[in-house]
């Protein structure tokens, strides 16, 4: 199931994005317990680096994400840690220009 929902999240923010660097991580292991989990939505944390993001401020990137996730947000995933970046902002904080060449 875990697997499955990688491939999800994965599929629709490639789509949606068309990103320069994507990692998406369950991190629902260390919520075990924890009422969201017990309800079968995971906990997950995206790094997502895109041109789509250029101009836009945080809180815009943020909302894009959770709209292209949509009815996934309401039942597949009950958590998720975004770090949404521009590959200019991503190059600066890894100090590589060619760290956005890989997905």
């Amino acid at each position: 199931m875990t697997a499955e929902r990688i491939t999800q999240l994965r599929s629709v923010l490639q789509a949606d994005f068309d990103p320069v660097h994507l990692e998406v991580t369950d991190e629902s292991d260390r919520h075990r317990g924890h009422v969201g989990a017990a309800g079968g939505g995971g906990h997950f944390r995206v790094l997502l680096v895109s041109p789509a993001f250029r101009g836009r401020s945080l809180l815009d990137r943020q909302r894009a994400v959770y709209a292209a996730l949509g009815d996934l947000m309401h039942g597949e995933v009950h958590a998720l840690a975004l770090s949404t970046l521009t590959p200019e902002e991503w190059a600066a904080r890894s100090g590589d220009e060619d760290s956005g060449s890989e997905t």
